[in-house]
């Protein structure tokens, strides 16, 4: 039997198989609201036989979006608007869906990606002062972050608690709590980006603290849910946030009750240089997970179904998140059955299409 498509428990979440659509930014709400876009977009994924879709990072506070048009879930129009999506896409697909809630920090008020992804400052339109740990941009042209006081701090672990709960009461299955890709909680864990000399910053344990806080809050807060974290393994510049860091905070997830860690690498600092190829990411979480005993799901150009076979047979990683490669090849999950010799479930209105050379693909 394919390791791809055996069943994978997330703490209470059971997942049909171990293929994990990770969180692709759309950059396509209003105001926070998913639209139209966020039904289509969803609805393709919904129906591609993946064992779980998360959906991309929404923001927990307005100021903690990447860009202004994007997805949140900070207040009811939020709420409401996911809510009408959601319903659409679940009509007709019975995959589960989780969410990943984040916060920009640094990174946040920019153009989107195709509009050239500079930051917007406070002064132009549509713009805002960004937050961070330390006054310290993310480029040196760009204009400063302010730094979160500690009572500040704690209005954003409640702002967490709150994203948590709306997204509760969704029926949404998973919480992915976003500590990668440098922005905020990222920024918090790594020196380059915290300089700070209180209580969340200074040494590995001050670094961690604001992380753990907020997935103790929210685990509390939500604890019927599988709720989980993202991470930046390293952020592959010298005397970043590395490997070594990223274990120990692994185990101290795993002592608080993490369902899953979601390994992902860079995006802190334009000083990366980051070794970019096939499953460049794989010895990352191998490492994490043989470490820390973590359910670990492994991503970065994991493209090809053998591939994410032998990284599941071989013990890296327990499942495999696909990106940018499912935005091109929606059906991913169906040829990698079809491939690998495993039944994958298709609705109703697809069972035609199942190839004569894969009798017995599909299953409902």
């Amino acid at each position: 039997m394919s390791h791809l498509f055996t069943p994978l428990e997330l703490g209470p979440l059971k997942l049909d198989n171990r293929i994990v659509i990770a969180p692709m930014c759309q950059y396509s709400a209003d105001d926070g609201n998913a639209t139209s876009w966020h039904t289509i977009h969803l609805g393709t994924l919904a129906q591609s036989g993946a064992g779980l879709l998360i959906l991309e990072a929404s923001a927990v506070l307005p100021e903690g979006r990447i860009s202004p048009r994007d997805l949140g879930l900070w207040n009811d129009d939020n709420e409401a608007a996911l809510k009408t999506v959601l319903d659409q896409v679940r009509a007709w697909s019975p995959m589960p869906i989780g969410i990943q809630l984040a916060h920009a920090g640094r990174k946040a008020s920019t153009h989107r990606p195709w509009e050239g992804g500079a930051q917007i400052r406070p002064d132009q339109d549509s713009g805002w002062q960004t937050r961070a740990p330390s006054e310290l941009p993310f480029a040196d042209h760009e204009q400063a972050p302010e730094p979160l006081s500690e009572d500040e701090i704690g209005e954003l672990i409640e702002a967490f608690v709150a994203a948590a709960k709306r997204a509760r009461r969704l029926g949404l299955d998973l919480i992915e709590i976003h500590g990668a890709h440098g922005y905020l909680l990222h920024e918090f864990l790594s020196p380059l980006s915290n300089r700070r000399a209180d209580r969340y910053g200074g040494s590995l344990e001050n670094r961690m603290r604001l992380l753990l806080e907020v997935f103790e809050a929210v685990r509390e807060a939500v604890p019927e849910m599988a709720v989980g974290v993202r991470v930046s393994a390293t952020d592959w510049a010298a005397d970043g946030w590395d490997l070594e860091q990223t274990v120990a905070l692994a185990k101290a997830l795993k002592a608080r009750g993490c369902h899953f860690i979601h390994v992902s690498s860079g995006g802190l600092t334009p000083a990366q240089k980051i070794p970019v190829g096939p499953g460049y990411q794989t010895a990352l979480a191998a490492r994490i997970k043989a470490e820390s005993g973590l359910t670990t799901i492994a991503v970065g150009l994991i493209t090809e179904p053998e591939q994410a076979e032998t990284l599941l047979a071989s013990g890296q990683a327990d499942a495999v998140g696909l990106a940018r490669g499912i935005l091109y090849n929606p059906r991913w999950p169906w040829h990698a059955a079809a491939r690998l010799g495993a039944t994958i479930h298709a609705s109703p209105q697809y069972l035609r299409s199942e190839p004569y050379s894969a009798r017995g693909l599909f299953k409902q």
